[in-house]
This record gives structure tokens, sequence and C-alpha cells, in this order.
């Protein structure tokens, strides 16, 4: 009856830069920069996670007390110290990774991540296998979906299923994620379940109901 869940599949990146346990310090900088990323997974094999390099990681260094210099820059200064090779990721990673499985709804991998204390998580299957990755602005994209998008997703799974008879006397409007449900339906004991169903739908931010029936003899 209702749409499906959007999981962490739909909204994940699957082209993912990552790093092995023998990556040296200065790559993994400089890796970070290029892509423009606060953190890579680490993986082995045929691409098994085993863990998650952060600037939290590079940064857990003792050097780096001063404030002025730029983030990059510090990173960069100690690879220049340590030596090219010298520090690797296997010795600087997290682990085990905390990580998510492509099925996952878009609230569990929040809660996750909120949880957890991290800006994103490598998607995995069920051999821990990185699949891709996913953020928290890969999770805020389903309230950027268009009005009419999502306008049209309430009325197909929502208004269609419940009034099969009277849903052409259901207006449904959305302005900026708000929705609006107005006019007469034949059974208003559905409507409070209208009411919780478009709540559901993913990028709804609240709900207007407005839905009547006809008053009992």
């Amino acid at each position: 009856m209702t749409s499906t869940p959007y999981t962490v599949a739909d909204v994940m990146t699957t082209k993912v830069i990552a790093v092995t346990p023998a990556t040296g310090f200065k790559d993994i900088v400089s890796a970070m920069q290029r892509w423009k990323v606060s953190a890579l997974p680490v993986i082995e094999g045929e691409g098994r996670v085993v863990g998650v390099v952060s600037e939290a990681d590079l940064l857990h260094e003792g050097e780096f007390h001063e404030q002025h210099p730029r983030l990059i820059d510090r990173m960069r200064r100690l690879g220049d110290t340590a030596g090219s090779g010298s520090t690797r990721a296997e010795d600087l990673m997290t682990t085990p990774a905390i990580t998510i499985r492509p099925d996952a709804t878009l609230p569990r991998a929040a809660r996750l991540m909120a949880d957890r204390h991290v800006k994103r998580l490598p998607v995995v299957d069920a051999d821990g296998t990185l699949r891709g990755i996913v953020s928290r602005a890969d999770l805020l994209r389903v309230f950027l979906r268009s009005d009419e998008d999502l306008a049209t997703e309430i009325r197909r799974t929502v208004v269609e299923h419940l009034f099969p008879l009277s849903h052409d006397s259901v207006e449904v409007s959305v302005s900026r994620g708000i929705a609006t449900l107005t006019g007469r339906v034949a059974d208003g004991e559905l409507i409070p379940l209208a009411e919780r169903l478009t709540h559901s739908v993913e990028g709804v931010i609240d709900v207007h109901c407005r839905l009547e029936a006809p008053s009992a003899p």
C-alpha cells in the first residue's frame, strides 16, 4: 500500500576512493585532498573493508596542537617529517570499520552515523566487500525531491490505494516538502491512516490533512 522506503543503495556513491593497509601517510593525505573527503575506507584482498582512516586518525599524532595552519597543510607537514610510507593506513585506521548494508533504510543509516559520531559509512555486502559509500549529504538528498514528484507519489501510493472510489475528490498539493490533502472521502476511518502514510513518503517534511468524510445519518 505504501511506497517502498528509500534504502542506502538508492543514495550511496558507488565510485569510492579507498586505500590498502600498506598505503602510506602522504598518499592518504593526497587522496583526501584530491577527492575532497575526510575519511577513506581501508580494503584488502578483493575489496573487504578492514577499517577506516579519517582526518581525526591522522591528526591523532601529538604534533598537531597549533591552531593556525589549515588542516590539510598540517597533515602534509607531518607526512614530510615522517617520510613517505613510514606510517601506514594499518597503523592509523579505526578498526573494525563501522559499515552498513545496501538494503538498510535511510533512518537506520542516519541513526548509526549519529550514534557513532561519523560523517560517512562504507556500504558493504554480506561478505564485507565494499559496494559504495554513504554520507550525511547523501541521506539529505531525498528531501530535495521536487514537490511535483512528491505529490505524484502521494496520490499513487496513498490516495488511490486507500480511497479507490473517492480518490478523484481528493486534492494533493505539496509546497516546499509540506503535503496538503484536501477533499471528501467515503471512509472517514481511513483518514488518520492516510495522514500517517503520507508522512512516511520519503522527502515529505510535514503533512496538513484536511480530508473530510460524510456525516453519519
